[in-house]
């Protein structure tokens, strides 16, 4: 049985194209007959991301044995056998991948592939500028304030040791330090998009290899800049210094010494009761709302990825692992594929995403919790991305129809292929399944988006949003309640710009900075000359999508369109509809049909799809 930790590297097979493929354990016995829960393995799957955060400079800080470049004095920590995996169906690895240099060397017919850039059309490759700078800026004494002990865990580029402070605030504190090594690591492969196909049709991104040397070094400063910006957070694995010497980067941090949540699971023989995955859960949405209303996506959500700080059974989680992670402004989408592939959101596979993806992840974590078993599973990493884009999470085998209602609607939210539909993690922190007086509901950098929205709105698309409210459900009222005490109304009940602004100090951190949230208060500078009381909140800060994701959306249409035909509707003419929806001529024929002949006033159907508006893909997606 293999290894379990084994990180996703590219290789490029014989034909000369690279695909993405999976670097896990060596093949697996085949199931036991008869015993259909027994898993011959859950191995962690990464993706390739074509830009500079190609792989996680963050292992799981424990043991995966082997021999390690540690300082003189220092033993690696024994290699730790990987417990067998019981989940309800067996779960073979994709094939493991090999190194990516031992592909390169067969490809380019070098012993040893030379760091520098690989032509296209197989010439010699050029030497590597020797002239990179290395060095971070970072502390240069860490010798003298930390004592490295036995390794813990170790990644493709770096191993994680246990160590203590010497001196000062941290002396004799147990500390985790990444150590990455200058001279081995500090190089990448960089992936560029010569062609591709999509993943709907063949399933395989033909990929030019492009060996560059500064990519990892971004990565490294990259990483270091979130986790010094997050901070403040309890379920955060907290960050406490870096440093560098000629041969190293050393990057220090919280020691949690509890293991994995995968490992929690599997003690649990593979899932977890209900009652207890709720607490599991809140603490994970908990820390993914703090990244994202600072600007923060994880893109590595998984259960390797959460840690307990200590063996006891009360343990607080950490998330840790930022080596993919990545600042994103508000109106930003990310185009870069990155990530695990069983935990990957569609919208990642088409090259488009925001924080919604995080969402995705947590949703494929609560469904193993609650069942021990994988929502999407293949054995390729091109049958899991099928999956992930066609099939749909199977709710009707053991132990599903003993879960409650609440909990399959909480996973559903959050496991919808429609980014737009998904709850946000505010939002499913007041869900059904997990709503209670004993945990904060956060700040949700939605509500911003949606308001600011609202506020550029026709007065004619603001009468469709003020109906629209009229027929909310109560869960959503909830939740909109909660958003609205969090900006703090002024004595008259209302809220201006500034109630908005002070919510974001009040929950700033330097990621909020760097990632630019607050220039989203430039665009709701019209709240600036008025006020907003509870009731038009509710009708800018609701999203039709995610409504429409409810099992009783008709009926809160039907009731939204009765408050729209006695106080909003009007005779509209096709042109002033598409001049509200901003379309053109083209468009005009689809929009008649929205048009009671009758009367002259949008119908059901057209209140429905006027809400919703024309979708063109958004063209604000990072360049790599």
């Amino acid at each position: 049985m293999g290894q379990c930790y084994g990180k996703t590297i590219p290789t490029a097979d014989n034909d000369g194209t690279t695909t993405i493929t999976v670097a896990g354990g060596g093949d697996p016995p085949p199931p036991t007959p008869g015993r259909s829960s027994a898993s011959n393995g859950v191995h962690s799957v990464k993706n390739t991301p074509s830009r500079s955060s190609a792989t996680s400079t963050w292992p799981s800080p424990y043991p995966h044995g082997g021999a390690s470049p540690l300082p003189a004095g220092v033993s690696p920590s024994p290699a730790r056998s990987t417990p067998r995996r019981f989940f309800k169906r067996p779960f073979p690895p994709p094939s493991p991948a090999k190194h990516i240099k031992a592909s390169l060397a067969r490809r380019f017919g070098h012993a040893r592939p030379r760091e520098g850039p690989i032509p296209e059309d197989g010439a010699a490759a050029e030497e590597p500028d020797q002239s990179l700078d290395k060095n971070f800026g970072y502390n240069k004494n860490f010798g003298a304030k930390y004592e490295l002990g036995k390794e813990v865990g170790r990644g493709h580029f770096g191993h994680t040791c246990q160590a203590k402070g010497r001196k000062g605030e941290l002396r004799d504190l147990p500390l985790a330090v990444k150590i990455i090594s200058k001279a081995k690591h500090l190089f990448n492969y960089k992936l560029s998009y010569e062609s591709s196909r999509d993943y709907l049709g063949s399933l395989q991104v033909i990929l030019l290899w492009k060996m560059t040397t500064a990519i990892s070094i971004e990565d490294v400063r990259r990483e270091v800049k979130i986790l010094k910006a997050l901070s403040g957070h309890k379920h955060l694995v907290r960050f406490y210094d870096a440093c560098e010497d000629a041969n190293n980067v050393y990057i220090v941090m919280e020691l949690c010494e509890g293991g994995e949540l995968l490992d929690k699971i599997l003690s649990r023989g593979g899932r977890y009761i209900e009652e207890d995955a709720k607490l599991i859960v809140v603490q994970i949405l908990s820390v993914v709302a703090f990244c994202h209303l600072q600007g923060v996506v994880h893109r590595d959500l998984k259960p390797e990825n959460f840690l307990f700080t200590s063996r006891n059974e009360d343990a607080d989680m950490r998330l840790i692992d930022f080596g993919l992670s990545d600042f994103i402004r508000p109106e930003e989408r990310l185009n870069d594929i990155v990530g695990s592939a069983y935990y990957v959101a569609p919208e990642v596979l088409h090259r488009s995403y925001s924080l919604e993806a995080d969402i995705w992840s947590v949703g494929v974590i609560t469904y193993i919790l609650l069942c021990g078993s994988r929502p999407f599973w293949a054995r390729t990493e091109s049958g899991i991305f099928r999956a992930v884009l066609r099939a749909d999470p199977n709710f009707d085998d053991l132990p599903w129809p003993s879960v409650s209602a609440e909990a399959k609607d909480f996973v559903k939210r959050l496991l919808n292929k429609d980014y737009r539909k998904r709850m946000t993690a505010a939002q499913a922190l007041n869900h059904p399944w997990l709503r209670s007086e004993n945990h904060h509901i956060p700040l949700d950098i939605l509500i911003y988006k949606l308001v600011k929205s609202y506020l550029h709105a026709t007065p004619f698309k603001r009468a469709a949003l003020k109906a629209l409210s009229k027929a909310l459900t109560e869960d959503e009222l909830s939740y909109l309640r909660a958003q609205f005490r969090l900006l703090e109304p002024n004595k008259d009940g209302r809220i201006s710009v500034d109630n908005f602004k002070m919510a974001l100090v009040r929950n700033t951190t330097d990621a909020m900075k760097e990632s630019r949230v607050p220039d989203i208060l430039n665009a709701m500078a019209p709240l600036s000359y008025r006020k907003m009381d509870f009731d038009e909140f509710c009708a800018a800060a609701i999203s039709t999508y995610q409504l429409e994701a409810l099992e009783g959306w008709e009926q809160i249409a039907s009731t939204a369109f009765e408050h729209f035909e006695r106080e909003g509707n009007r005779v509209i003419s096709v042109d002033e509809l598409a001049r509200e929806l901003n379309v053109g001529p083209t468009a005009h024929t689809l929009l008649r049909d929205w048009i009671q002949s009758s009367n002259g006033k949008l119908s059901l159907l057209g209140y429905t799809k006027f809400l919703h508006g024309v979708t063109l893909r958004s063209s604000n997606t990072r360049q790599h």
